[in-house]
């Protein structure tokens, strides 16, 4: 899982007969001090997520593991949206 930040949405009125009914996220990707990394990933939300909120996606055949997005043609899947995080060591950049 990675952590990241929503930072906008993206609207695709065609798509795979598979993916409709799904919202596409632009997510950033973030450090533990929520500083924004290079890079981006346009990943399927299945849990609510919105524009602002820190959450945990997934990529790869580990993005195909949720139910909603099982057996569908996705890359990457927001399956939780992070309320707080508990760090005690520093973060090597």
């Amino acid at each position: 899982m990675k952590l990241g930040k929503v930072i906008g949405t993206v609207w695709s009125t065609r798509k795979d007969e598979n993916l409709v009914g799904m919202k596409f996220l632009i997510v950033r990707d973030l450090k533990l001090d929520y500083t924004e990394k290079e890079g981006f990933v346009v990943a399927v939300d299945s849990v609510g997520a919105g524009v602002g909120e820190v959450v945990l996606y997934a990529q790869g055949s580990s993005a195909r593991q949720t139910v909603l997005t099982k057996n569908r043609p996705v890359d990457a899947v927001i399956m939780a949206i992070v309320d707080k995080l508990d760090v005690s060591v520093k973060e090597n950049s």
